[in-house]
């Protein structure tokens, strides 16, 4: 994990407006400015991350306060790692705190195919292949070229019900809505460095790397970072009333390792362009590697971030939105057919240059630290610092 830990800046971190916050004994979270060598306290400029994400330019904000020194970086990042970690030095934290956690589904054409085959197969990973061909004939690469909503995606979908093919996943991946759903609760997310959670009742399960788009109670998107959405296939697969616990398990969500405020250097345009890889490691050496192309998105990020805010849902203290991916790995693992599946120990790295490294290591949910730390317990520990 150290060596992924290495790569956690941006590749252009000397440009990038970076802001995180850190775990500190005896403060709590504390909010921070990262550049390649130090990072800076700005709990003086605003006591949490929603607060600073309500500001009118919050990256101009950030760039002109003069933040005193808080630590090394590097010494930061280091002292991250679940399996190296002293308590008495500071770590990092998923950079979000009081937004809520949502995310988008369904919004790539491969992942839009898996999600069929995982609810023909029933949850069952040895069906997968069969149904996964069964699919792939029917509907070739026409998803490709059809936009959400559109009368060429209702005439798509007249012929995949008459094949008996249609399916909830594709209701939201052509149609007009899109599904946005809660990914877990705010204060929830463990950041780079830390375990992640599989339920340990899931025998079928996958990372998903996505981008997760920042966006203040405006609506108005105001950075971007990493985000590994850790997905039950074999609970969903039974039924879609099992997303829930499918998504939302005792550090099943990972967010970071920094949010790159939207500056002149950065922005929207570069989310759209973005290529997340992703690396999974076993402990017993197997290893999976994959991409995922953010130009190949069958809605536009700011599309989704208009069917998650807006005049049906309000969000005062902002939100983080995941926006989905294409990458399902079937790489089998455990024998033919079988396709991936987790096991624990699994180190899991998503990157892209404008962004960084996300790595995590897999565990079970009932085995990570429980979480404890929610939003009281923050507005305890700000007070106590003279900062509410």
């Amino acid at each position: 994990m150290q060596d992924f830990l290495k790569a956690t800046l941006p590749a252009d971190a000397q440009q990038a407006t970076l802001v995180g916050r850190v775990w500190i004994e005896g403060q709590g979270p504390v909010l921070v400015r990262a550049d390649d060598q130090s990072l800076y306290d700005l709990s003086k400029l605003a006591p949490t991350c929603s607060a600073l994400l309500e500001l009118p330019d919050p990256a101009a904000a950030v760039r002109a306060h003069d933040a005193p020194r808080l630590a090394s970086l590097q010494e930061v990042i280091a002292n991250s790692s679940a399996d190296a970690r002293v308590d008495e030095r500071p770590w990092l934290l998923a950079p979000c705190d009081l937004q809520a956690i949502k995310a988008s589904g369904v919004t790539f054409v491969a992942s839009m195919l898996e999600r069929v085959i995982e609810e023909q197969a029933r949850g069952n990973p040895a069906l997968a292949e069969s149904v996964r061909k069964e699919v792939v004939a029917v509907i070739g690469d026409d998803l490709s070229k059809v936009k959400p909503g559109s009368a060429g995606a209702m005439r798509l979908k007249d012929v995949l019900v008459a094949r008996k093919l249609w399916s909830q996943y594709l209701e939201v991946g052509i149609g007009p809505d899109a599904e946005i759903f809660t990914k877990s609760q705010p204060m929830s997310a463990v950041g780079t460095g830390a375990e992640i959670g599989i339920h340990p009742k899931s025998e079928w399960n996958n990372p998903e790397p996505e981008i997760v788009l920042v966006v203040n109670s405006r609506g108005e998107t105001v950075g971007a970072t990493l985000g590994n959405d850790v997905n039950l296939r074999d609970f969903e697969g039974r039924s879609a009333l099992l997303l829930g616990k499918a998504k939302d398990n005792n550090a099943s969500c990972a967010i970071g390792p920094f949010i790159r405020l939207f500056d002149a250097q950065f922005g929207i345009d570069e989310v759209r362009q973005a290529e997340l890889s992703m690396k999974v490691i076993g402990p017993e050496g197997f290893q999976l590697a994959g991409s995922s192309n953010i130009s190949m998105i069958s809605r536009d990020p700011l599309d989704l971030v208009g069917h998650a805010i807006g005049p049906n849902h309000q969000y005062p203290d902002g939100l983080v939105l995941f926006l989905g991916t294409m990458f399902a790995p079937t790489q089998d693992r455990h024998g033919p057919g079988l396709g991936f599946t987790h096991v624990v120990g699994d180190v899991v790295a998503i990157a892209t240059p404008t962004l960084g490294t996300l790595v995590n290591r897999v565990n079970t949910s009932d085995r990570i630290e429980p979480w404890r730390y929610g939003a009281s317990a923050l507005m305890r520990d700000l007070a106590r610092r003279g900062l509410l």
